[in-house]
């Protein structure tokens, strides 16, 4: 009985033989030259293969705006685009992104003028410690390319692989509306929209807190009108501060 010595070819690999197709380059184990433009900017950074985008960014070239949360792909704090979709960079090797256009938080604002996303967010006060807000930031300016605002719930879900520990998500999604409606021409949801008994400016007050008209399935919505101390009230959602 004879001994094998050599490994049997798998089948992809004799069909690429087979028509003579060169084998693709490999890279490593040590450091290459990955060019590529960040935020409008041409850049080559010299990295080892197994080197995230994140780290690429932030340790080589010093682009600090995507945070490094899990380091796992589950925060999305380190939201980024690569050609224009929205990708994790943490779980992207920079070697992939070689000749492509990476666009961070630090590229949304026109010079000194802000994004849209950005003015929206500050006027809805949708970040807190802002850890997150970065990668939420990205992930609201895609989504919003993307056309997934239909709604709160669906807002929500696109957004669901952006977490925020402070619970902002009220706050995030009216952003998100504020920008949607402006582009459409239609008025906002809730700001400056005068509601039963309020004013416009009541109405914006309570936008800004999150208190949005139509809350979506993970938010904290306003008090239902009914009484909290009837049981059949059944509500356990806080009335606004001051409410009788």
């Amino acid at each position: 009985m004879t001994r094998q010595t050599s490994r049997p070819r798998l089948p992809a690999q004799a069909r690429r033989e087979g028509r003579g197709e060169a084998r693709p380059p490999e890279l490593g184990p040590g450091e290459v030259d990955v060019a590529l433009t960040v935020d409008g900017t041409a850049r080559t950074v010299r990295v080892e293969p197994r080197v995230s985008l994140l780290d690429a960014l932030r340790e080589r070239m010093g682009v600090t705006g995507p945070k490094k949360g899990c380091d796992q792909g589950a925060c999305g704090a380190c939201t980024v685009m690569v050609g224009g979709r929205r990708v994790l960079a943490c779980l992207t090797l920079a070697v992939t992104c070689e000749g492509q256009e990476v666009t961070t938080v630090e590229g949304l604002a026109d010079g000194e003028r802000l994004h849209p996303v950005q003015e929206a967010f500050i006027a809805n006060d949708a970040f807190q410690c802002g850890f997150c807000t970065p990668g939420q930031l990205v992930s609201a300016v895609a989504l919003l390319e993307e056309g997934h605002t239909g709604d709160d719930a669906e807002i929500a879900e696109w957004m669901s692989g952006n977490i925020c520990r402070c619970a902002a998500y009220p706050n995030i999604r009216a952003a998100i509306r504020q920008v949607r409606d402006r582009h459409e021409g239609h008025a906002s949801d809730a700001v400056g929209t005068a509601g039963p008994g309020g004013t416009a400016s009541d109405a914006a007050a309570a936008q800004a807190r999150g208190f949005a008209a139509d809350p979506g399935p993970d938010s904290v919505g306003p008090a239902d009108p009914a009484d909290p101390a009837d049981p059949a009230h059944g509500s356990d959602r806080p009335r606004t501060e001051g409410a009788q």
